[in-house]
């Protein structure tokens, strides 16, 4: 794809999603939407939300009443505003910040849940793409874990939850982050390519203001004999024809 060129990628019958070179998405987008078990009634807030594939997921089936959707990249918040143009979604508000100061008039306190699908790599750490948009989503080089937990805090109400997604090799740093910002972590997934394989992610649930407790999920598996799991497939399919995504 050409830099900067816009194409579209279908999430259901209804939903299509503004993809470029730049911003697109990954399995772990569906994963983490997924797990965050979204609600009707939810106030939510996706922090580095790219091309808004989290909430353009959630607008599937039963999406929160609100989601705001922050990215530091103007290209990303364009794609966006370009989906939801297209898609006549009036729920989700593109709001262009950097979430370490978040935004004017931001209703803080307020949110029930914050999604985060974070930079995985320490800054300097692994090769780093030759796209600066890569760069930013794949490396901690404009914010860290504990920035992305700190900006959760302020916009979370007592008993509100963020949900984030990182390598299994990163969650000690998240658990930390976490419990240093007063959200104490309650569910924890890790996620393999089959029974095979160690796990190449893990989904985690914090709470602000909890007592500690965490409870760890059975392991999902992405791949099975046949190809996808019975789960992953109703990830992947939810408000689409199996025909679409084989």
């Amino acid at each position: 794809m050409e830099k900067n060129k816009f194409e579209f990628e279908k999430l259901s019958e209804k939903i299509s999603i503004c993809v470029s070179r730049e911003h697109g998405f990954g399995t772990d987008a569906f994963l983490l939407a997924n797990f965050s078990e979204y609600k009707l009634n939810d106030t939510a807030c996706d922090l580095g939300t790219g091309c808004g594939i989290i909430p353009l997921i959630m607008q599937r089936e039963k999406p929160p009443k609100i989601t705001y959707a922050l990215d530091i990249q103007p290209l990303a918040i364009e794609q966006l505003r370009i989906s939801l143009d297209k898609n006549k979604i009036d729920s989700i508000i593109p709001i262009c910040a950097d979430l370490k100061v978040l935004w004017d008039g931001a209703p803080l306190g307020q949110f029930s849940l914050v999604t985060c699908n974070p930079p995985y790599k320490a800054a300097k750490a692994g090769i780093e793409s030759d796209l600066d948009a890569h760069k930013i989503a794949r490396h901690e080089i404009l914010c860290n874990i504990d920035d992305v937990c700190r900006a959760a805090a302020k916009l979370l109400k007592f008993g509100g939850r963020l949900c984030l997604c990182n390598r299994p090799e990163r969650l000690s740093d998240v658990i930390s982050a976490m419990k240093n910002n007063g959200i104490e972590p309650k569910r924890l997934r890790f996620v393999s390519k089959n029974p095979d394989t160690a796990p190449w992610l893990f989904l985690i649930e914090g709470k602000k203001g909890s007592k500690p407790f965490m409870k760890v999920l059975p392991q999902l598996y992405v791949w099975n004999e046949s190809g996808y799991s019975e789960e992953m497939e109703k990830i992947y399919s939810m408000g689409l024809d199996r025909k679409e995504i084989n």
